[in-house]
């Protein structure tokens, strides 16, 4: 991970709540607001959509820095937790901490062993700690220009303060921010219940619906379509995929059992067959990769990642004990730095291999969040990244295994910044021990700049990665982390008479099932091939026959029409080369 050229410093200091406790849950009062309590404030620069269009940059792509507010309760114990954030995120990037005292804020630090380096505060009034909650979200006109935040209407009411912040920092920094707290563009949202792809891609629960829908307690009416409208112009969102709310996690944020690792996986959390929310975790993750393919049309690759339960055993929600909502997907992802919390050295381990594993390249830490779990939030809740101001967007979809030994693989990467491309290069090596050849990329059209990998013979593996500059001087790699990290393919076929491991023929579960008009169907291929698909009724009897020749490598997909099917029992058969596939489908009339 090269070291941030240009980054801005600031540190938000908040008053000490000595005395009240640092709950993320609603307050009885909170869910039962006083009619009339809302007053929708005047200090926003803008309540209406930006004029462009704008992208939400990913939480995995390059940061300036991290916003933080200095909060705790009685105990003052989160000021530890604090303390281990700002000490890591200092050595990648700047942090942001609202504190209402900064000399306060600055001496524990010190105190506390940590170098104020990337330390800047300004002083200001804050309630709670979950700066992820109600902190800025950064956006950028036309994709990589003039840096702004977005300011949802907080889901919180008697906590004014925090729902001044995104304004508070943008204020400070000389940025933009729009806020979505007038009518029509009103709408409630948090940041715990969020999550982008920086392609037009978000993830929520369906929190976001009941908020802002008839009777969710905030004098709203919108539908679906009008949240959909308002993320798409003031956030660049093109595809809202929401996800029934669990039953047992409380404040119904994705954050404590999802994550987004790059546009193409997702983190999940996994409880024990049928405990707490698993079953229901289970089914809103077979909804999204039943229903949904990423931004480069390829299947989500899927990583679990254990949740733990208590000490004594317990996990949360009866009959299942009255244990914390404890997670390994609430972390902090900044640059290179990954920080993850930790409970118990007997899962910690686990869960620290895990996200090694998935994620190499870079430095992976854990916090112990014992102190504050049970206030359901952990390390995502009480951090919230900001976007860097110059960036260099590079979206590539990786190159996948492949049998192609004659001719080149095409590296083609779609590279955007505000001043221009200076140069765009490939790294590429089949010994990483030797280093890495480099190749020029060549710009083709609309942004997309294009090199050539030289063909391999079977059985090779070839590791690369993509590295550009700015007109303005900034170099960005992709992956981030490259070359500690980076991108690998193999060459399959047979090497000395054996054959190498292949990519894996897979038919998707038809969706939705139970049908009633229509069905999709969906298969990935790993080379071309000829393709069948039948239904068959449940005697047996052919009802449908697809038959296509030479079909591409890649992920397809059709609708199927089950309009003049009976309710009953179906079959489908899919053949590609020497695999068969079978999958039920249920019709409901």
């Amino acid at each position: 991970m090269k070291k941030i050229i240009s980054i801005f410093l600031l540190i938000a200091i908040a008053q000490f709540s000595f005395g009240q406790h640092t709950v993320r849950k609603m307050t009885p009062s909170e869910i039962n607001p006083e009619p009339g309590f809302l007053q929708e404030k005047n200090f926003m620069q803008f309540t209406t959509p930006p004029t462009v269009s704008v992208r939400t940059p990913a939480q995995f792509e390059e940061m300036q820095g991290v916003f933080i507010c200095w909060e705790s309760y009685s105990s003052g114990s989160l000021y530890p937790i604090l303390a281990e954030i700002v000490d890591y995120a200092q050595e990648v990037g700047i942090v942001y901490i609202a504190t209402a005292d900064s000399v306060s804020t600055r001496n524990y630090l010190t105190n506390a062993g940590v170098p104020l380096t990337n330390i800047q505060c300004y002083e200001t009034s804050t309630d709670y700690i979950w700066a992820r909650d109600y902190g800025p979200n950064t956006i950028y006109e036309n994709e990589v220009s003039n840096l702004s935040f977005v300011d949802w209407k907080y889901n919180r009411v008697n906590r004014p303060n925090d729902d001044a912040q995104p304004v508070k920092l943008a204020q400070e920094m000389n940025i933009p921010v729009y806020s979505t707290t007038i009518a029509p563009h009103k709408l409630v949202h948090t940041g715990g219940n969020w999550m982008a792809d920086g392609h037009g891609t978000a993830f929520s629960s369906k929190l976001v619906l009941d908020e802002n829908g008839t009777g969710g307690g905030w004098n709203m009416n919108l539908t679906e379509a009008d949240i959909d409208s308002i993320e798409k112009h003031f956030m660049g969102i093109t595809r809202y995929i929401k996800m029934e709310t669990l039953p047992y996690d409380g404040i119904h944020h994705i954050d404590m059992h999802m994550k987004l690792l790059d546009e193409e996986t997702l983190l999940i959390g996994e409880y024990p067959t049928g405990i707490s929310d698993g079953p229901q975790i289970e089914t809103n993750l077979n909804y999204v990769t039943s229903n949904f393919l990423n931004c480069y049309g390829r299947p989500y690759k899927v990583i679990r990642i254990p949740q733990p339960p208590q000490s004594n055993g317990d996990y949360p929600g009866s009959p299942f004990g009255n244990g914390d909502y404890l997670t390994y997907t609430n972390a902090l992802i900044l640059n290179n730095l990954i920080i993850v919390p930790s409970y118990y050295e007997e899962y910690d381990t686990t869960a620290l291999r895990i996200w090694k594993e998935s994620m190499p390249g870079y430095n992976v830490h854990m916090i112990d969040c014992n102190d504050i779990i049970g206030y359901s939030g952990a390390l995502h809740c009480i951090t919230h990244e900001v976007g860097v101001a110059d960036p260099i967007f590079i979206s590539h979809a990786h190159l996948l295994n492949t049998y192609e030994t004659v001719n080149p693989y095409e590296v083609k990467a779609y590279i955007k910044t505000t001043s221009g491309v200076n140069t765009a290069k490939v790294y590429w090596s089949i010994d990483t021990t030797l280093g890495y050849s480099m190749l020029n990329m060549s710009l083709a059209v609309n942004d997309t700049f294009l090199a050539n990998i030289p063909a391999q013979i079977a059985g090779t593996k070839i590791w690369y990665y993509i590295e550009a500059s700015s007109i303005s001087g900034r170099t960005v790699s992709k992956p981030l982390v490259a070359p500690a990290g980076v991108f690998e393919f193999k060459v399959l076929g047979t090497v000395n008479g054996f054959a190498s491991i292949e990519n894996e023929t897979k038919f998707f579960e038809p969706y939705p099932n139970p049908a009633t008009e229509s069905v999709t169907l969906g298969y990935y291929l790993p080379l071309t091939e000829n393709v069948t698909i039948q239904l068959f009724g449940i005697n047996g009897r052919e009802i449908f026959t697809s038959d296509e020749k030479n079909i591409s490598a890649g992920t397809h997909t059709f609708q199927l029409s089950t309009s003049a099917l009976s309710s009953g029992f179906y079959s489908l058969t899919f053949k590609s080369g020497n695999k068969t596939i079978v999958r039920k489908l249920v019709v409901v009339k």
